[in-house]
C-alpha cells in the first residue's frame, strides 16, 4: 500500500509539473499511428544476446538521444525523446545502468472506458519511470500493478534485462496481459498496433506484422539475428506482405506509402542489444538509425560519460539533433510532392536506383564498416 502511494504521488506530481509539456506530446501522439516492433531470445542471435527492436513512426519527426543522469534515486539511462519536449517527459524507447530496456508501440484495441483523451497517451511517461526505477521484467510488472489507475495508456509495453528475460505487456488503463518471451515457440514476439489480447480484427498493423514475419522468418529458421537485420534490413525494405511482393528493388520510381514498415512518419530504428548471464551490464548497447531510417546512419549508444554520440544530442535549434536535421534533408527528396496528396507518395529512386546512387544504397555499407568495427560476438 505504501508503494501505490508512493507512485501515485510521482505520477500525478509529472502530470501536473508538466501540464504544457503533455499538451505538446499529445499533439505529436495525435500523428502517432503505427510503430512495428519485436524482441529475441537470446538462443536465437548469433552472439548470445536478447535483442530488443522498435520501428518508430510519430507525428514528432524530431527526435533526440539523450543521457539522463543518476538522481533522487533513480538509475541513469538513456532514451530517446520528442525535440518538443523540453523536460524530458516522456522516453520512448531506452535502457538504463542495470541493463534493463524498455519500448512500446501503441495499441489500439485494448480499451473500452471513458477515460477523456486528456488523461490519455502517457506511454513515454511510464516507460521514463521504468528506466529510472526497474532492473528486471519482474520489476516492470510490479510496476504496472502498483501505479494509479487509470494509467492513461494504451499500449504493447516491450522489456528485456540483464538476466535475458523479456516479455511484451499489453496494456490498457485498468488490466494488462504478459506474453513471456521464454515461451515463444520460436523466441521471438513481435507487435505492431494491436495487441493480441483485444477485440479481435480491431486496431492497426496487421500488414506490417506480416511484412516483420516474413522478412524475418529466415532468422527466426537460421537462428542468426544481429542487430543489422533490423536496422539495414527490416526498417529499408518495401515489401508489403497482402500484396505478396517486395518492391525495394523493383525498379519502380513511385510507391504508395501505405502499410509498409517504413513509412513517412517513420523516424527511427532502435536495437537494443542486451547481454548474455553474468556478462557485465555496460556491454548493453542502443544501436540507432536516428531520422527516416531509409536515409539514416547507424550510430552505437551506451551509457556513461560520452556513450550518446554528440549527433544524437538536441543541441540544435529547438533542441533539434544535428543528425535528425540532417536525415530530414533527405526525407525531403524521398516525399517530395507537397501539392495534392502528394505526402502519400515515396520516391523510391532515391532510396534504390540502377546506378546504385540511392540513400540506402551508399548508407547501408558505410553503417555495415560501424558494425564490423564495434559489434561484439
Amino acid at each position: 500500500m505504501i508503494l501505490y502511494y508512493l507512485w501515485a504521488l510521482i505520477f500525478n506530481e509529472i502530470m501536473k509539473k508538466q501540464a504544457l509539456t503533455i499538451v505538446l506530446l499529445l499533439a505529436c501522439a495525435m500523428g502517432a499511428m503505427a510503430c512495428t516492433s519485436a524482441i529475441i531470445a537470446g538462443y536465437k542471435t548469433l552472439n548470445g544476446r536478447p535483442m530488443l527492436w522498435k520501428h518508430r513512426d510519430t507525428g514528432c519527426l524530431d527526435n533526440r538521444v539523450e543521457r539522463i543522469k543518476a538522481h533522487d534515486n533513480c538509475y541513469e539511462f538513456v532514451a530517446i525523446f520528442d525535440a518538443t519536449d523540453p523536460l524530458d517527459t516522456a522516453a520512448w524507447t531506452g535502457f538504463n545502468e542495470k541493463g534493463f530496456a524498455i519500448m512500446n508501440t501503441a495499441s489500439y484495441n485494448l480499451n473500452a472506458d471513458d477515460v477523456p483523451p486528456s488523461h490519455m497517451d502517457r506511454e513515454g511517461v511510464v516507460m521514463k519511470l521504468a528506466l529510472e526505477h526497474c532492473v528486471t521484467v519482474d520489476d516492470f510488472e510490479r510496476l504496472l500493478q502498483s501505479l494509479p489507475k487509470p494509467l492513461g495508456v494504451e499500449a504493447n509495453f516491450g522489456v528485456i534485462d540483464a538476466q535475458g528475460h523479456g516479455a511484451y505487456f499489453e496494456t490498457g488503463n485498468y488490466t494488462y496481459k504478459k506474453y513471456d518471451l521464454a515461451s515463444a515457440v520460436d523466441g521471438v514476439l513481435i507487435r505492431t498496433n494491436y495487441s493480441h489480447s483485444g477485440r479481435a480484427d480491431d486496431g492497426m498493423g496487421y500488414v506490417r506484422e506480416g511484412n516483420a514475419e516474413h522478412l524475418l522468418a529466415p532468422h527466426i529458421a537460421a537462428g542468426d539475428f544481429a542487430p543489422w537485420i533490423f536496422t539495414e534490413h527490416v526498417s529499408r525494405t518495401f515489401y508489403h506482405s497482402l500484396l505478396g511482393k517486395d518492391f525495394t528493388h523493383s525498379g519502380e520510381q513511385w510507391l504508395v506509402d501505405q502499410d509498409f514498415i517504413p513509412r513517412r512518419i517513420s523516424t527511427a530504428s532502435i536495437v537494443i542489444e542486451g547481454v548474455k548471464p553474468g556478462e557485465m551490464v555496460s556491454n548493453t548497447t542502443m544501436w540507432i538509425a536516428l531520422g527516416y531510417p531509409p536515409c539514416a546512419e547507424t550510430f552505437a549508444v551506451h551509457t556513461g560519460e560520452g556513450g550518446v554520440p554528440a549527433e544524437l544530442n538536441g543541441t540544435g535549434t529547438d533542441r533539434h539533433s544535428p543528425q535528425c536535421d540532417k536525415v530530414k534533408q533527405r526525407w525531403a527528396q524521398v516525399f517530395s510532392i507537397e501539392r495534392g496528396n502528394g505526402k502519400h507518395y515515396l520516391n523510391l529512386s532515391k532510396l534504390y536506383n540502377a546506378d546504385g546512387t540511392g540513400y540506402c544504397q551508399q548508407l547501408v555499407p558505410r553503417n555495415m564498416e560501424m558494425y564490423r568495427k564495434l559489434w561484439r560476438k
